[in-house]
């Protein structure tokens, strides 16, 4: 584990902690902002719904075959994933590949009437599309709370030195 005064390739974390460690981080959080770099090589955020899966190394989705984000995966499958958790001071940063796939079994276990709104022939609609992002590494940041980090920055504007703002990883999965 490093922090941000000495910031390292993070190899501290075995595989499994780092797994571990990110299923807590992104398992509550509702949305995730997906990034693909679009045809004119400018990168594109979007919000995407976090899917109730255990995390394993893999994220999962349910987009639209007809949207630019699908057509920018299908033509640079590189993507980030990122998640934010601001209550806990907690973040992370998931960089992969994605993977376009069909498999009914896999979208009967995704599925909730949520996405009704999105696809008007429900599950069977012809348009979804689900996506597999094979994650490959990831960055992590974990802050000290909202009372401590106060404490930490106003001590760090008394005494002129840097605080103890948390910590920050970076592993390869």
């Amino acid at each position: 584990m490093t922090n941000d005064t000495n910031h390292n390739a993070g190899q501290d974390l075995s595989h499994e902690d780092a797994v571990r460690k990110i299923a807590a981080i992104i398992k509550d959080t509702k949305f995730a902002m997906l990034t693909t770099t679009a045809d004119t090589g400018r990168m594109h955020a979007r919000p995407m719904t976090t899917q109730q899966t255990e995390f394993d190394g893999d994220l999962w989705f349910i987009g639209g075959k007809d949207t630019e984000g699908v057509h920018d995966m299908r033509r640079r499958p590189q993507v980030n994933v990122s998640y934010s958790n601001p209550d806990a001071s907690e973040y992370v940063s998931i960089t992969g590949t994605a993977e376009l796939v069909e498999d009914r079994a896999k979208l009967d276990e995704l599925w909730s009437d949520f996405y009704k709104t999105y696809f008007d022939g429900g599950k069977d609609d012809p348009n979804i599309q689900l996506i597999k992002i094979n994650a490959h590494g990831a960055e992590l940041w974990a802050g000290p709370g909202k009372i401590k980090a106060l404490y930490e920055l106003a001590k760090g504007a008394v005494t002129g030195r840097r605080g103890d703002m948390g910590t920050n990883e970076t592993v390869d999965l």
